[in-house]
């Protein structure tokens, strides 16, 4: 599958990044996390042990926002990396057809 790449300058990465450490600190990603749940593979979790994963990731132009902010486990978080929904999907689908 081919990747829809967005050219984004390291200074607008930068920022969103920036943005998101303020997000980390607000009491609603306080209370996400709370919740102890990763938004893609449903498993809980202490909440030390969960990170902030973007919907869109920001090296694919999405932004720091609370609409595209989820709790995830490390390893969803990891393995997702930059891949958007549809395509972190057809990810999971095709994860056992090749091993």
């Amino acid at each position: 599958m081919e990747h829809f790449i967005v050219d984004i300058s390291e200074q607008e990465v930068k920022r969103e990044r920036d943005k998101s450490r303020e997000l980390r600190r607000s009491r609603w990603w306080q209370n996400r996390l709370a919740l102890g749940r990763c938004h893609w593979c449903g498993g809980a979790f202490p909440s030390e042990e969960m990170t902030m994963d973007h919907v869109i990731p920001l090296a694919r132009g999405g932004k720091a926002s609370r609409n595209n902010v989820v709790p995830a486990c490390k390893e969803c978080n990891s393995r997702k990396k930059y891949l958007l929904p549809m395509e972190w999907e057809d990810y999971l689908n095709n994860l056992g057809k090749t091993e």
